[in-house]
């Protein structure tokens, strides 16, 4: 009788307990729910014993299962260091991974550190820039994988992998919103919440300047905590000492935000198919929300 450990199912192991469900691991891996817990069920059957528990409708590791987890990275990272020895390149896999500057700190460290860590072979270069920029780039094969801010500067197909509501946002602490003619901290003129920050308050016949321009975000977050302005951010980009303003302040409602995922011509190779995979699992939300719906 076999004991050997089955490294494929050490890697579907491994991105269940970096990403926190079996369904967001299947994503990841590229396997069906089923095909996660039959994998599951027989690196139980392997290790012998209980690797998960179920924790009401979800499944959290045991101890023996978090202890695993240190044994799966360790014999991924050999695995695939031994097969990157022989296979003839002598070199890890690169992909190109290009994020606006809004998503970079917030949603994507702990995403691509957990990427690497499933995937050790697989080299991430980040390259920051406005939506608009990264979309050139995609189109002249400069970068692999990107997501964007889905707007009109795009006549590409591509993915909507997440879609959240934007928001008003002032500081915590200053009035910045209350002046009759409200200052404000926006994008470049090729950003698209910019348009639609600006078409907002003209329907509603509501005065403003332009008071700050930058394309980094954190250049206007530091304008609006300091009361210098408000802007207007995606859900998950805001942050600590803001909060939302909404018709009772005299702010109109905004769309929503969508997030494209876009893939250059030469991004065809399993490496390129697991880091789309593995972004679509750890930040997607479109398909929990059409289920919703």
């Amino acid at each position: 009788m076999s004991y050997a450990l089955d490294i494929d199912q050490l890697r579907t192991f491994l991105a269940i307990a970096e990403l926190g469900s079996f369904t967001k691991a299947g994503e990841a891996v590229h396997k069906t729910q089923s095909a996660v817990s039959m994998q599951m069920r027989r690196l139980e059957e392997r290790v012998g014993q209980p690797i998960f528990t179920k924790d009401g409708r979800q499944s959290r590791l045991t101890e023996d299962g978090i202890r695993l987890v240190e044994y799966a990275r360790r014999m991924i990272t050999l695995n695939d260091e031994t097969l990157s020895a022989f296979n003839g390149r002598g070199e890890v896999g690169q992909v190109t991974f290009g994020v606006p500057d809004d998503y970079a700190d917030r949603l994507l460290p702990e995403v691509l550190a957990a990427f690497n860590r499933l995937n050790p072979s697989i080299e991430v270069n980040v390259e920051c820039a406005a939506s608009s920029v990264l979309v050139g780039k995609i189109k002249n094969n400069e970068i692999d994988v990107a997501i964007v801010t889905s707007g009109d500067m795009t006549d590409m197909m591509g993915e909507i992998i997440r879609r959240e509501p934007l928001h008003w946002v002032t500081s915590s602490s200053h009035c910045a919103h209350t002046m009759e003619v409200v200052r404000l901290a926006l994008g470049p003129v090729s950003c698209s919440w910019r348009r639609m920050c600006m078409e907002a308050l003209d329907r509603v016949g509501r005065r403003y300047s332009i008071a700050y321009v930058s394309a980094s975000a954190s250049a206007l977050v530091g304008a609006v905590q300091a009361g210098l302005a408000i802007t207007v951010f995606p859900e998950s980009a805001i942050r600590d000492g803001m909060r939302i303003l909404d018709e009772k302040d005299g702010f109109p409602p905004l769309p929503t935000c969508d997030i494209t995922m876009l893939r250059s011509n030469t991004a065809i190779d399993p490496m390129h198919d697991a880091l789309s995979n593995h972004i679509v699992a750890a930040i997607g939300n479109v398909g929990v929300q059409l289920a919703a719906e």
